[in-house]
């Protein structure tokens, strides 16, 4: 599903013009933007969860030219899904 997709589904299912609906849904992932950005933690019951993981300076190699680097710090955002979607999930695939 990609996000065109998910307000058309909102705006059939809620009965709501897709204006409105593509309105919720930007709000909602940009709400989401915000919170991940300052470091806090998002928790969807049923859904999962996002964080963002602090990863410190190391040394990697350029594997073309086999040359050690150093990498710099980064932040990265992670998704863990909750157990009652992985159930969901693997149950789907089960019937497939």
């Amino acid at each position: 599903m990609i996000k065109r997709e998910l307000i058309e589904k909102l705006a059939r299912v809620e009965g709501i013009s897709p204006k409105t609906a593509e309105l919720a849904v930007n709000v909602t992932f940009e709400s989401m933007a915000r919170t991940l950005s300052r470091g806090e933690r998002i928790e969807i019951r049923g859904f999962g969860s996002f964080k963002v993981k602090e990863y410190g300076e190391y040394k990697g190699r350029n594997p073309k030219s086999r040359e050690s680097i150093n990498v710099s710090s980064k932040k990265l955002p992670l998704f863990r899904l909750s157990k009652g979607l992985k159930e969901r999930v693997n149950r789907s695939e089960a019937k497939s």
